[in-house]
């Protein structure tokens, strides 16, 4: 995490260790309450490059998310929402057991609420998919 560019704020930025520098925005943030909210992660690796077909992407974003969440010390089991951004609704409904397959080798059985929504485009021409992410660690004792 950095924190030392945050000074005043009520949060962390989270930075997975060899990831490409956003910018002008960040990964993540963690509050001081122990709650990450990720920004729209999408299905590109380090870098840049996107695999073709929506269950590769949001495998790929899956592994994003899990990256994400491991730099801000959570894992699967503190998901407590995912919002999906998706280009084509018949696409993420096309291979519902490729996609639960996908989903379960990132995330396990930790089962979130969830929300699709459809969009006319994201802003990666390649990306057919783009998740958000809330986490919430445990509060500390």
């Amino acid at each position: 995490m950095n924190d030392t560019a945050n000074i005043g704020l009520l949060h962390e930025t989270v930075h997975p260790e060899g990831w490409p520098q956003p910018k002008g925005y960040a990964n993540a943030v963690k509050t001081d309450g122990g709650i990450i909210y990720t920004g729209g992660l999408v299905g590109w690796d380090r870098e840049g490059r996107f695999p073709k077909g929506f269950v590769a992407q949001a495998h790929q974003t899956f592994r994003n998310i899990r990256d994400v969440l491991e730099a801000a010390g959570a894992g699967p089991e503190h998901l407590t929402r995912l919002t999906w951004y998706v280009t084509n609704v018949e696409d993420y409904l096309a291979d519902p057991k490729g996609l639960g397959k996908a989903y379960r080798d990132v995330f396990g059985r930790c089962f979130p609420a969830m929300a699709t929504v459809q969009v006319t485009r994201l802003v990666e021409p390649e990306a057919v998919v783009e998740i958000e992410a809330t986490a919430v660690l445990p509060a500390q004792k």
